[in-house]
């Protein structure tokens, strides 16, 4: 059973996949592995620009759980400000 002092990220997404949706034109996806009180961290990171393809958030996020994260970054601090969602990779409806 969890620690009560663990937060409900550590609880349920601590060493998992999972896909953070930002209020800007980028998604990321990676393997959460900690936080502090404005960073989430992820590593074997995959930040993605969708300015730079004519694909969808939404058809990005499916193909990565079809097909595997492809990760462009070994660690990386995503600023808790610019998260609007977070969900494990394995809850993505393919």
């Amino acid at each position: 059973m969890p620690n009560s002092t663990d937060s409900i990220l550590q609880q349920h997404f601590l060493n998992r996949e999972v896909v953070l949706d930002l209020r800007s034109m980028f998604v990321c996806l990676g393997t959460f592995v900690g936080e502090d009180h404005r960073y989430l961290i992820l590593e074997n990171a995959d930040i993605h620009d969708l300015r730079d393809t004519t694909t969808t958030r939404e058809r990005y996020v499916v193909d990565s759980k079809i097909h595997g994260i492809h990760p462009n970054r070994e660690k990386v601090l995503i600023n808790t400000n610019e998260i609007v969602g977070i969900s494990l990779l394995d809850d993505v409806i393919a």
